[in-house]
């Protein structure tokens, strides 16, 4: 399987303020780690050409977002050409979560603790709360499996598997 080059950590979905603060919405599990003042990100965007450095000057939640400030922009005028954009940090940045990193669950097989197979992950969502997995069904369709202990029970990226307790109501 071939890693992406980049890995998303946020969008930007909008300004705030006129000193070029925006709001992101969180794509990381670890924000205060990719927004800490000094982090370097990179923004891509229609209007770019290629990926553009950006360094955090503050950040700080607020709601459902951050808001952070970049040393890059100090007014509205600055950033708000950029709303809509993705915020990146190069793959080998990426911060290992459990063992793993979540590109690396793209195409691993799902069988069930009694060894049922059940298709192969296409996508992670991270609707809020916990991740889901998008998972094409071997027999065609889709399962939309929550990232769960009760459910989720072993990750292997190396062997390409996931092992999961198969419970009522996930179909």
């Amino acid at each position: 399987m071939r890693e992406p080059n980049w890995l998303t950590v946020g969008h930007i979905a909008g300004t705030h303020g006129i000193r070029g603060e925006v709001r992101i919405l969180s794509r990381t599990d670890y924000p205060e780690v990719r927004f800490a003042p000094g982090a370097e990100l990179f923004l891509s965007h229609p209007k770019l050409d290629a990926p553009l450095r950006l360094t955090v000057k503050g950040a700080r939640p607020h709601k459902r977002f951050w808001l952070i400030r970049f040393e890059e922009w100090t007014d509205i005028n600055e950033a708000e050409p950029f709303k809509g954009g993705t915020l990146m940090v190069p793959r080998e940045d990426a911060v290992e979560a459990e063992g793993y990193y979540l590109h690396e669950i793209i195409g691993c097989e799902v069988v069930t603790t009694e060894g049922e197979k059940v298709g192969t992950v296409t996508e992670i969502l991270q609707p809020g709360a916990n991740d889901v997995w998008v998972v094409k069904k071997a027999e065609g369709g889709e399962l939309l499996l929550p990232f769960i202990d009760d459910v989720v029970k072993d990750v292997d990226p190396d062997a390409g598997r996931v092992t999961i307790r198969w419970m009522e109501g996930l179909e």
